[in-house]
């Protein structure tokens, strides 16, 4: 069984017993990754505490005070796992993030029910992530007007052209291109890069998943990309915000 198999499997587990989420909180704010000519790179700070791929990371600071390390050093989104069986996820790493920062908070999680996207709502999330791979047939649109129904900005994540067809199909608008395969979990930039390149003009290019470097960043800001997430190059860190400084000089004006 491949790593995304087995995330899934518990997912659809732990979706058995959910329940219904606390009331909504917070209203959405509006996720703003677009970059327009002479912009900077759009940079998306990560906070998970564990991945399949790296290990345990970094939790000398709690999620509050990550999260206000990122807006200080200049992100624009703060990404946040709520996976607890892989990731050390909570839904309430989302609130706490929400409440500690003005920047808008992305729900990274395994979606395949709209019950996720009210958790997410219900703990102060802007903008969830949908997983192109995660979703057969006609779940991708149904869970990307369910999105926007409640208010959130989905963020498709695709890792193929086909993939990418199917996220336009479903009417997605912010499309992100992950670099690692999800049920490999090995890298290939140069298939990101070809696939963001892809894309067509009026989509919002986001980067997911090996950003590492300073360099990587002023690669991206280059090139046709609206945004960037980093992850575990900052999770490594037990103070991430000097190195984020440097990954936000990096991010242009392109």
């Amino acid at each position: 069984m491949g790593v995304l198999a087995e995330i899934l499997a518990h997912k659809r587990r732990e979706l058995a017993t959910l329940g219904r989420p606390p009331e909504h909180g917070l209203e959405p704010r509006p996720v703003a990754l677009g970059r327009g000519a002479g912009e900077p790179l759009r940079l998306i700070a990560e906070i998970k505490r564990r991945s399949p791929s790296a290990g345990p990371l970094s939790t000398a600071l709690s999620v509050a005070e990550r999260a206000r390390a990122y807006e200080r050093a200049g992100a624009s989104v703060i990404s946040v796992l709520t996976d607890s069986r892989f990731f050390d996820g909570a839904f309430e790493h989302l609130a706490e993030a929400r409440r500690a920062t003005a920047l808008p908070v992305l729900c990274k999680e395994f979606v395949l029910d709209e019950v996720q996207l009210d958790w997410a709502r219900a703990h102060g999330a802007d903008a969830v992530l949908l997983i192109v791979r995660c979703l057969e047939g006609a779940r991708l649109a149904s869970l990307v007007a369910a999105a926007g129904e409640r208010g959130l900005t989905p963020l498709v994540e695709v890792a193929t052209e086909d993939e990418a067809l199917r996220a336009l199909d479903a009417g997605a608008k912010l499309v992100g291109v992950n670099a690692r395969d999800l049920d490999s979990l090995a890298m290939d930039l140069a298939r990101a890069e070809r696939v963001l390149g892809s894309l067509p003009s009026g989509v919002t290019r986001v980067h997911l998943s090996g950003v590492a470097s300073a360099d990587d960043v002023k690669r991206l800001a280059a090139r046709a990309v609206d945004a960037a997430l980093i992850g575990e190059a900052l999770m490594r860190l037990d103070d991430p915000e000097a190195a984020l400084r440097l990954f936000r000089q990096s991010a242009g004006p392109g």
